[in-house]
């Protein structure tokens, strides 16, 4: 292949760099239609298929290995697609788990998430994950849309709640609700941040809740919902103004169960509904949060 200009293929198209063809086979990965197992391309016929230099696509085979999607990576053969341990098999810790799912759900071009939570947490520590990716060049997604429920400042929270009942102030609430504001400020900043920086497209949208959610619920791309159970249990904590004596959660430990559209009818279904229930939500009964 003769190249005229740098970046510039014969016909005169861009030529593809090695991290849009790592993007453009991840993308393959994540569909399905490179299945684990599945041998690639030879590294000249994948040379010929994007229009690039081998060197190009050795460089994309070696980010795809950095992020384990590849196996039996030799110079004799092509690798094969590597077998991916999914959450739903064996649910793990909501601080563990989140992470993974959501470098896999930035891999695509639109990126839309959806979370219903007690506070934003576990999702602000979580996207952290593919936030760094970005930066890294490694995942570049054309648009981020971030839609995340929480309870209402106003309501009187099913937890955390103190043990004893108060007359007056709430240090408890007051807890939380300093909690919820600061933690959906860092959230919203870290991702707004690529908009200057990668000039990706973000949107971070809050509503409130008139409701203690029992749940955690976290839906990716509309094609796989993420759930864990918030276990209320007696905890104290040592503040500035004293010992809180509170029945409280540990979101951050439940375990998250996966539910994803191509695993079968019944998974399929869950995340149907799960959409559907969020979009009523976030439609009807909600209202505009501003975080204070």
């Amino acid at each position: 292949m003769v190249v005229t200009q740098e970046n510039v293929a014969v016909n005169g198209s861009r030529r593809l760099s090695p991290q849009e063809i790592a993007d453009t086979l991840r993308e393959r990965i994540r569909t399905g239609d490179l299945k684990a197992g599945d041998r690639l391309p030879t590294q000249a016929e994948l040379a010929e298929e994007f229009g690039v230099e081998r060197g190009a696509v050795r460089q994309a085979l070696r980010a795809l290995q950095e992020d384990g999607l590849l196996s039996n990576v030799s110079k004799g053969s092509p690798p094969r697609i590597a077998e991916r341990v999914p959450v739903s098999g064996e649910p793990q810790p909501t601080m563990v788990a989140l992470a993974p799912r959501l470098t896999d759900a930035f891999a695509g071009a639109q990126v839309r998430i959806d979370a219903a939570c007690l506070t934003a947490e576990t999702l602000m520590v979580a996207l952290s994950e593919p936030v760094r990716l970005i930066h890294e060049g490694r995942i570049r997604p054309d648009s981020i849309n971030v839609r995340i429920l929480l309870p209402s400042r106003d309501i009187n929270l099913a937890f955390p709640v103190p043990v004893e009942a108060l007359d007056d102030d709430n240090p408890v609430h007051q807890r939380w609700l300093e909690m919820r504001n600061a933690q959906g400020h860092v959230l919203r900043h870290n991702l707004q941040a690529l908009r200057t920086s990668h000039g990706i497209d973000v949107k971070v949208t809050f509503r409130a809740l008139p409701f203690t959610p029992p749940v955690k619920l976290y839906l990716l791309n509309e094609s796989e919902a993420l759930i864990a159970y918030y276990m209320v249990a007696r905890r104290e904590e040592a503040t500035d103004a004293g010992t809180l004596d509170m029945y409280d959660v540990m979101g951050t430990e439940s375990l998250l169960f996966s539910f994803e559209k191509g695993a079968g009818q019944r998974d399929a279904a869950f995340v149907e509904q799960s959409q559907k229930w969020f979009n009523a939500l976030w439609e009807t009964i909600t209202t505009d949060l501003t975080l204070s």
